[in-house]
């Protein structure tokens, strides 16, 4: 029988010359950031990996690559593999006179937002300004100490449901305008960028991918990891110099005094570097780390496992040794930040999910039967209004909590037997 397949493949010789796709290439230590931004897709090469992209894109012939390689650094190198891993990439455009199929790009969020339209959000003045406004903020909180937020500041109303709604809607503003500033940033440095709703443990979140942001220079990568934290400094700031405008006591007041409240709640989960946030992404940079929550999972799956399994050594039973550590094969700069996160990791997840089953899922079972019980003909209108609320407020969340997380497990199924 024919293997079709293996016939489809274009045929690469000595002789074959490739055409790549537009690649964008960075130094980062020792090695090179190769990749593709329409498709978001990059690797981290060699230097000799690099320079053999450079003389393919120039037109030079797999033979004449290798020569040109075998000269420079005095080893040999496959490089018809190289190219056929390149075109499993989705780097390579033509093999010879056979054009490679292209994989259809991710689609991209808000497409008709195009780079030079928001290329004011990678000025170095704009940092500058968000510091200046942080920084009279301070200087307003220092001179009027009771303007500083407190929980009482979220209970504006007493109508529970109003109160309930009301910071839903702030709230999940707030989230969009958030990601906004990731996409916008991230679209300025000609990355596509695409938001969607994601799961970190038991919370429910918007996450923008801007996969490709790797291969920009280091100022616009921070800028883009920190823009959605800028954007709620920003608007917290703008809050409390509003506050001295209004009058104590006022509803005015009281509304500025829960906004602000709502803008700055999200800061703390942004440490929760566990579950990668925004400083997550920050710590991977600024370590040098190719993938800090990958690497740090399994070198906590190995110790775990080393754990485990000592007190069972027998005879026959299969050693755990160092040898089998996944840190090893690391660099020295990374091996040491994967050790320390994946203490993190654990505490951290250990937790979250530790307080998700001692206070989160009894409160939330306790208000959604409160609620459940305030439904009926007996209980007057306004009472009927708060459980109402209750139940397609906190229960619409749980509900959308679960098929998001049960949407993107199935995804990643996909993408795994793909």
């Amino acid at each position: 029988m024919t293997d079709t397949a293996a016939d489809d493949q274009p045929r690469i010789d000595p002789s074959t010359r490739v055409r790549l796709h537009d690649l964008a290439v960075r130094r980062d230590r020792d090695e090179w950031i190769v990749g593709r931004l329409s498709t978001r897709t990059f690797v981290a090469l060699p230097a000799a990996g690099a320079r053999a992209v450079e003389l393919l894109g120039e037109g030079c012939s797999v033979a004449r690559t290798a020569r040109i390689l075998r000269a420079e650094t005095g080893e040999e190198f496959e490089v018809a593999e190289f190219v056929r891993d390149l075109a499993a990439l989705g780097f390579v455009a033509r093999i010879g006179d056979r054009p490679v199929p292209d994989p259809t790009p991710p689609r991209a969020s808000l497409p008709w937002l195009r780079p030079h339209r928001v290329r004011l959000a990678l000025r170095p003045a704009l940092p500058v300004l968000v510091g200046v406004l942080l920084a009279a903020a301070v200087v307003v909180l220092f001179r009027r100490p009771d303007l500083v937020p407190g929980y009482r500041d979220l209970l504006w109303s007493p109508h529970g449901s109003v109160v309930l709604l009301s910071g839903a809607a702030a709230g999940w503003t707030l989230l969009l305008a958030h990601e906004l500033a990731h996409l916008v940033t991230a679209r300025a440095a000609g990355v596509p960028g695409r938001m969607r709703l994601g799961t970190r443990l038991q919370f429910l979140v918007m996450q923008t991918d801007i996969s490709g942001i790797e291969l920009a220079p280091r100022r616009h990568r921070l800028t883009a990891y920190l823009s959605g934290i800028a954007l709620n400094l920003s608007v917290a700031s703008s809050l409390i110099l509003a506050l001295t405008l209004t009058d104590t006591g006022t509803t005015a007041h009281r509304l500025l005094a829960a906004a602000l409240l709502l803008a700055l709640l999200p800061l703390p989960f942004q440490c929760m570097v566990f579950t990668r946030t925004d400083l997550y992404f920050v710590l991977q940079d600024l370590t040098g780390c190719r993938d800090l929550y990958g690497d740090g999972l399994a070198y906590a799956r190995y110790r775990w496992r080393r754990l485990v399994r000592a007190p069972q050594i027998g005879p026959r039973s299969p050693r755990i040794t160092r040898a089998d550590d996944p840190s090893t094969r690391l660099p020295p700069h990374e091996r040491r930040a994967v050790r320390l996160y994946s203490v993190v990791l654990v505490v951290g997840t250990a937790a979250c999910l530790t307080f998700m089953a001692a206070v989160t899922i009894p409160l939330d079972v306790a208000l959604l039967v409160r609620a459940a019980r305030g439904l009926g003909p007996e209980h007057g209108l306004a009472r009927n209004a708060d459980s109402a609320a209750v139940l397609v407020t906190l229960g619409g969340i749980n509900v959308l909590w679960l098929v998001t997380w049960w949407r993107n497990r199935r995804a990643a199924d996909r993408r795994t037997r793909g």
